[in-house]
């Protein structure tokens, strides 16, 4: 059986050949600390141990709310081997949104930051089923244990789940996506082949690895090209060219606003004092791609994806200039087709809807509990991924717009229904409804419309600390506006498309914290 067949794509055989293959090779740089491949396979080995000795068994569900460090990588790993499913949380969740994917999860367990002590104490005590926290000290503490390989390691299957990555909701609460083992090795695969990835390369990433980015579309793709990983706390622009050099990175990794906010530096004689040759941006545009490579001297490549499956288009660095702000040519491994709203295919050129069908091993196994959204989304046996855009005569895929309520902010997916429902727990707030308006650094800013609730009257300020309190700092509004009332369909839908129009045009009259300075401080915490 050769390697990359699907059989063989296990966390726990994977990181064995590449131990066994590989194992003096760099795998993960993070500040002074370096790690080798070999040094990966038995770390993790430890860490299947930890999680045995705290009770953890297979198909066991463990949350982790940590920071970018390597413990996270060993612990999702060390789970995969123990054949439990690991569930990366956003840091910033608490409140409500917390105690949900808690218990949504179905998670036994939460390895979280001592930072987030407070509101994870808080949601834990609301969710029975939690029944230990552990800190990164007693992670750390697991690398002392023994590093053989645990037996279950060799009983997982391809098809087994390993991963329940969480994806915002649109007109529902949040879907957690259950990912096979199969699946990250499908993307990191197809990544390191299609942009041509060599052993020689350094993969540098500050995204968060809890989302599908970093874990998959670098620290896999770097797996799969017998690369190394350059992991970042996060991204300062200050920072980002110092480590950037410091660390030898030929490979990262930019979503959009990240890439806007490197390009608006100041221009420097030291702009082209780098090793990087390929930048990987969701989502391109011929222009900065045409102005990376004059500046910087990189080639600009794209995806379109989703953590519901896998690098489905890929424009690797070989592609033409010309295809520029696309994401990408069609993969032989993976159907597309682009549907209307009737779900018949339209000719090459037209608008509709992103439908997918990956390979075998590079799709979810379905949403966590949620059963009748699984059968909703892969009706006719069609992913539909509420994405819209067109292949063109060549079958690259350039991207539209989105069809779903999500809202895109500095990297992070918004669900509007989560917004929307803290918004309207304000005791001066009826209804609300969240919506994406542009932002100047690329992506979406979050608008929200409210109702006032009878006899009341909204501060927008007072709203605005009350939303910092209760949601992620990503999630709350910059942009607000009182309404009498929502427009809606004769079935009492909001009509969202209307209101989003209407923000956009009045995007300059509306109260905007930023320009107010309310005093609220909206940041990471």
């Amino acid at each position: 059986m050769h390697f990359y067949d699907l059989p063989q794509r296990t966390v726990g055989q994977v990181l064995a050949h590449k131990a066994a293959t590989v194992g003096d090779r760099p795998f993960l740089l993070f500040g002074d600390r370096r790690f080798t491949y070999a040094d990966v396979d038995a770390l993790t080995n430890s860490y299947a141990e930890g999680f045995r000795r705290a009770g953890v068994g297979r198909g066991d569900h463990v949350a982790l709310m940590l920071d970018n460090r390597p413990e996270l990588l060993w612990a999702i790993w060390g789970l995969g081997k123990l054949g439990a499913v690991a569930v990366p949380l956003n840091t910033a969740a608490r409140g409500d949104l917390l105690v949900y994917l808690l218990a949504q999860s179905d998670s036994v367990l939460l390895c979280a930051e001592p930072s987030a002590a407070e509101r994870v104490d808080a949601a834990v005590a609301q969710v029975p089923a939690v029944r230990e926290v552990l800190g990164p000290d007693r992670l750390a503490a697991f690398a002392d244990l023994p590093a053989d390989e645990p037996p279950e390691a060799r009983e997982v299957a391809w098809s087994d789940p390993h991963l329940i990555m969480y994806t915002s909701g649109t007109t529902g609460p949040s879907k957690g996506v259950v990912c096979p083992h199969a699946q990250g090795h499908a993307v990191g695969l197809a990544m390191a082949r299609r942009s041509g990835y060599r052993p020689d390369d350094v993969l540098y990433t500050c995204l968060p690895v809890f989302h599908a980015n970093a874990l998959w579309f670098t620290i896999y793709a770097a797996l799969w090209a017998d690369a190394c990983v350059a992991l970042s706390p996060g991204f300062s622009a200050r920072r980002f060219w110092d480590e950037i050099r410091d660390s030898g990175a030929t490979v990262f990794n930019a979503l959009g606003a990240m890439a806007n906010i490197i390009w608006q530096q100041p221009r420097s004689d030291r702009d082209r004092d780098h090793r990087v040759r390929i930048a990987m941006c969701v989502p391109s545009s011929r222009e900065l791609a045409e102005g990376f490579a004059e500046r910087y001297g990189i080639r600009m490549t794209s995806v379109f994806a989703m953590t519901e499956n896998t690098a489905v288009t890929v424009l690797g660095p070989d592609d033409p200039v010309a295809k520029a702000g696309s994401a990408g040519r069609l993969r032989d491994d993976v159907d597309v087709q682009i549907v209307d709203d009737t779900h018949v295919p339209v000719p090459a050129g037209t608008v509709g809807e992103i439908c997918v069908r990956p390979g075998r091993g590079a799709f979810m196994l379905g949403y966590h509990a949620m059963p009748e959204e699984t059968v909703e989304v892969t009706r006719d046996l069609w992913f539909h991924t509420g994405d819209r855009g067109h292949l063109d005569a060549d079958d690259y895929l350039f991207f539209a717009d989105r069809k779903k309520e999500a809202i895109r902010r500095r990297g992070e997916n918004i669900s509007a229904y989560e917004v929307e429902t803290v918004l309207c727990r304000h005791p001066a707030v009826h209804e609300a409804a969240a919506v994406p308006v542009p932002s100047e650094l690329g992506e979406d800013d979050v608008m929200a419309w409210v109702v006032a609730a009878h006899g009341s009257e909204i501060d927008f300020a007072e709203l605005t600390a009350f939303a910092v309190e209760h949601m992620a700092y990503y999630m709350v509004p910059r942009y607000l506006a009182v309404r009498a009332e929502l427009p809606k369909t004769p079935s009492e839908k909001v009509e969202k498309y209307k209101l989003a129009v209407e923000a956009r045009d009045r995007l300059g009259e509306l109260w905007d914290r930023e320009a107010a300075g309310s005093g609220v401080r909206v940041g990471r915490p």
